[in-house]
């Protein structure tokens, strides 16, 4: 175990702030953190962890015992960044020091059919699906499912790994065949594929009193199933943003949540189905930064310290861009009127959030502007137009 980093000076217990995971939801929490007076130790595995460069890092497996155990005695409180931190690790914190969300929120949402299950039992729509634990298994969740549909892993997965689209029954020996050997390890699930509209989050935040609020309702575009762009508020009738905000409480409610996570949803019409639950704070809320009054990182912080929560207002219009894989020449963005810069401090490598951009404006109108003009600087037109479409309307 080694630690980069040098010591901040004391403070109260009540001050300190230990997260499991390093990346860069673990440095926006710390950037967020100092003005509120806060210190943190972010643990994670890997030495170059982009938190790293704002906070005292400990370099660990997840599983480590003595790291755990010197966590726990150094922080107030733990959290973390990365949905796949073991629930083991985080119930052996929680015997120690308080951990937010609990660990049994998280466990909930590691497992992609606990949480369609949860999501069924609570009343909120959901595609079809079905446990698969075989490749006979297969053939018969795809006489229940139907075709269109996607296999996936239960457990390990996110933007977009770990799942196979079947189109035709012709491609299940394809599909089986990508994920079939991953089946004893981490479990499949086969989902119905939904012919949406259109893809919207729920932002939300629970404190440990119970408080719960949210942010206006955001729409997201992905491209090869990472988040390539978000808009808030989102264009959608007022009935729509109070169920989707509904649904939020429910599962905040029944799970006991404490701290900020994100409800993902496919919207068909003014209909919404459930896709999937992060027990964390989340990419399609970057914009919360400069565009809400109490951003996602902030609100998270307050509610695992037991603080009172922020205003989740917004300030205007905001659309956040996410840059994969290489950042783009700062100029285009800081040269608009409401364009703000973030900088993860990674290495360029394909497929990998590096940063983000966040644009915010007074009226949709004047976004759209700020948008198109940045996307034709950048040469990144295809990323902006369907936010610009939705914004001209």
């Amino acid at each position: 175990m080694t630690i980069r980093g040098s010591e901040s000076p004391r403070m109260s217990r009540r001050h300190r702030v230990g997260i499991l995971g390093g990346g860069q939801l673990a440095r926006m929490m710390a950037l967020a953190g100092l003005p509120l007076g806060l210190q943190f130790k972010v643990l994670d595995p890997a030495t170059d962890a982009c938190a790293g460069e704002c906070t005292p890092l400990v370099n660990a497996a997840f599983d480590d015992a003595a790291a755990l155990q010197a966590l726990a005695g150094e922080v107030d409180v733990v959290t973390f960044d990365f949905e796949n931190v073991p629930a083991d690790s985080a119930r052996a914190l929680a015997s120690k020091v308080p951990v937010y969300p609990a660990p049994d929120a998280l466990a909930v949402a590691q497992d992609r059919l606990s949480e369609k299950t949860l999501f069924r039992e609570l009343g909120i729509p959901v595609p079809a699906f079905a446990a698969i634990d075989s490749r006979e298994g297969l053939e018969r969740a795809l006489d229940e499912v139907g075709v269109p549909c996607i296999l996936k892993t239960r457990r390990l997965g996110y933007d977009g790994k770990g799942q196979f689209r079947i189109r035709s029954r012709a491609d299940a020996d394809a599909a089986w065949e990508a994920l079939g050997a991953q089946a004893p390890r981490v479990g499949l699930i086969l989902e119905a594929f939904v012919p949406f509209d259109g893809e919207v989050s729920v932002v939300a935040v629970r404190g440990r009193d119970g408080e719960f609020r949210a942010w206006p309702l955001t729409a997201n575009w992905h491209v090869d199933g990472v988040l390539s762009a978000s808009l808030a508020p989102a264009p959608v009738p007022a009935r729509v943003q109070e169920t989707a905000l509904g649904y939020a409480r429910l599962l905040a409610e029944k799970l006991g949540y404490v701290g900020v996570f994100a409800l993902e949803l496919f919207r068909r019409g003014d209909q919404l189905l459930a896709n999937e639950m992060a027990p964390r704070v989340h990419n399609s809320g970057h914009w919360t930064i400069e565009g809400a009054e109490t951003s996602q990182f902030e609100n998270h912080l307050r509610a695992v310290l037991g603080l009172p929560l922020g205003s989740t207002a917004m300030r205007g219009h905001a659309c956040m861009l996410n840059w994969i894989g290489e950042m783009p020449d700062a100029a285009a963005v800081l040269g608009e009127a409401g364009g703000h810069w973030h900088d993860y401090g990674k290495e360029p490598r394909d497929g990998r959030k590096v940063g983000h951009a966040t644009f915010r404006a007074d009226s949709a109108p004047a976004l759209a502007d700020a948008l198109e003009s940045a996307g034709a600087s950048l040469g990144r037109s295809g990323q902006v137009d369907p936010v610009v479409a939705v914004l001209r309307g």
